[in-house]
């Protein structure tokens, strides 16, 4: 990633003298400008005097931009955008970059906007060191709500506390015995809900666990108020009131707001349709500021999923549906992944499988056959050989043709099924942050052997497998810097372990933003609209506070957003 050589000074000389040629250009501003009203652009901004990186393999850097009608019209040398896209105006609009560095907006393929919402509404756990912590924020939550009101939290973390034990019921009881209460784990696959909770939901010692989920007994038989999956967690989730439109609304702004700040400009979503609606009403009034792909639920009637495409549509370049999503087995940290053996730390169990491959086989046919992509999260080695199984079967059973099915996370895969992901042309969506907090324990759960499977970033890519890279937030947090970090170190924050853990599979920084850009632009069918700075593309870019191809990694996670704009429209500036 080594910055084109600069012009040599009769070359500067030459730049110089087109730009007075221009004329003052409406006096370049500095990095300021003001925010304008969604989805509405200037008529020309041009962006001059940058590190510029294009992600174009052919035409890496440039010094200046023009942008027209929320798209790029010129990139290039700065004589060149001033000489082939300013001298028809007379006053078009500049912002000089005193060579900040701007470079595309980061694209992240895997989020849940809805949680995240009603994350930023509830009573927030995330980085809880203990129990104690959890319960003291549980505490300032029952001092919000009255008695009999449901209490929501979500983000806590057992392998943060030094028990790494999960939560139970009476922990919860002890702060809030009137009102019903349901915290979800980080990774959103098991929750913790008390024993009020567990009333209403009408659980109780002898309920059976539902298939594909797991209501935890202690030795006694005794119901701990743990749910794994969500078919456990159904019950308990399904007597809690849904948002009003306004609480639903007010937590998605703010998720907005967290996104812009972070530099994502384009993400792709699984919530809930009501979420999708509001989505729709805040492009309708002006106020979406990044472009969302929503992903359908894979196990929905398939009329339903007809219907809900139809009324979404699949070409707006700002909201839009997407593919079908199905989640095939839980998660590594709860030991409800579905692996091909026990896990290492509990030979008791080796993961829960969601449904039945046959069924799964049999559904993905026939959505397939409808043409929609298909979506599968597999976390275990065995959810990555049944989702690969099911993608052989679906080309086998309909035919070639430009399907791009996806495995979101393919976080622990059998060495002898790495390989196919690029034979099947099968998309590894994956999130580089998950590697960072999770091999603090990854090992423990799966041994040294089956680790060498995991988070194999470089195997796959070397493979000739397309990768897209996200955060799952808000399981991560939505910086991409994170994500980047763990691409080139696999270190920890404080730098350890030295050269990385499994550093065999460390990607570069240039190969990290591409899959972070035009790596998920094609796993959601938009190549060639975004994820690179050319020419045609939409104007989505950020400008950062430091060159990313310049600095030491640990620099990466300090990385500021100084300014992010979304179809040429500023939606942040950082104050």
């Amino acid at each position: 990633m080594n910055p084109r050589p600069r012009a040599s000074l009769a070359g500067r000389t030459t730049l110089l003298a087109a730009i007075v040629v221009v004329g003052a250009l409406a006096g370049a501003s500095a990095l300021r400008v003001k925010a304008r009203p969604a989805q509405e652009a200037p008529r020309t901004v041009l962006y001059l005097h940058g590190r510029i990186y294009t992600n174009d393999p052919q035409h890496p850097w440039a010094a200046g931009m023009a942008i027209r009608d929320g798209k790029i019209i010129c990139i290039g040398a700065i004589a060149q955008v001033l000489t082939e896209c300013a001298s028809g105006e007379a006053h078009p609009e500049t912002v000089d970059l005193h060579e900040k560095f701007l470079m595309p907006g980061f694209n992240d393929a895997h989020v849940h906007l809805g949680s995240a919402g009603e994350g930023m509404l509830s009573v927030r756990l995330y980085g809880a060191a203990s129990v104690e912590e959890l319960k003291q924020r549980l505490a300032a939550g029952v001092a919000a709500h009255k008695p009999g009101e449901w209490i929501t939290g979500a983000g806590w973390d057992h392998t943060l506390w030094p028990e790494k034990q999960f939560p139970n019921k009476w922990m919860l009881d002890d702060v809030a015995p009137k009102n019903p209460v349901l915290l979800t784990q980080v990774t959103g696959h098991v929750a913790v809900a008390n024993s009020l909770a567990l009333k209403l939901a009408e659980l109780n010692n002898s309920s059976p666990n539902p298939p594909g989920g797991e209501f935890e007994r202690n030795a006694a038989g005794e119901l701990t108020g743990m749910l794994k999956e969500g078919p456990a967690m159904e019950f308990v989730r399904s007597r809690i009131p849904d948002p009003t439109a306004e609480q639903r609304r007010r937590g998605i702004v703010l998720v907005l707001a967290d996104l812009a700040k972070n530099g994502v400009t384009s993400v792709q979503d699984n919530s809930a349709w009501e979420d999708f609606r509001t989505y729709k009403q805040l492009k309708d009034d002006g106020k979406l500021t990044v472009r969302i792909t929503e992903w359908l639920h894979f196990a929905d009637p398939l009329n339903d999923l007809q219907n809900e495409r139809g009324e979404g549509g699949t070409t707006d370049p700002w909201l839009k549906t997407g593919a079908l999503k199905m989640v095939t087995d839980g998660a590594l940290g709860s030991r409800t992944a579905a692996m091909l053996e026990p896990y290492s730390d509990d030979a008791k169990t080796a993961g829960i499988l969601i449904m039945e491959p046959d069924k799964l086989k049999s559904l993905a046919i026939e959505r397939d056959k409808a043409g929609f992509q298909l979506n599968f999260h597999a976390i275990g080695d065995r959810a990555n050989r049944v989702a690969l199984d099911v993608f052989e079967a679906v080309a086998k059973a309909n035919g070639p043709r430009d399907r791009r099915d996806r495995i979101e996370h393919a976080q622990v895969v059998a060495p002898e099924d790495l390989p196919r992901f690029a034979k099947l042309k099968v998309i590894a969506s994956m999130q580089p942050s998950h590697q960072t907090n999770d091999m603090r324990w990854a090992e423990s759960r799966v041994g040294p052997e089956r680790i060498k499977g995991a988070y194999a970033w470089a195997t796959l890519e070397k493979s000739g497998a397309r990768l897209a890279f996200g955060t799952d937030y808000p399981v991560e947090a939505v910086s991409p810097f994170r994500g980047l970090y763990a691409c080139v170190t696999r270190q920890l924050p404080d730098g350890a372990p030295a050269g990385g853990w499994q550093p065999q599979e460390k990607i570069s920084l240039q190969d990290c933003i591409s899959d972070y850009t035009s790596g998920s632009a094609y796993a959601e069918f938009e190549e060639g609209k975004k994820g690179e700075l050319k020419v045609g593309e939409y104007a989505d870019f950020l400008i950062l506070s430091n060159d990313l191809t310049k600095v030491p990694p640990s620099q990466y996670v300090k990385t500021e957003v100084l300014r992010t704009v979304v179809g040429g429209r500023t939606v942040y500036e950082k104050p």
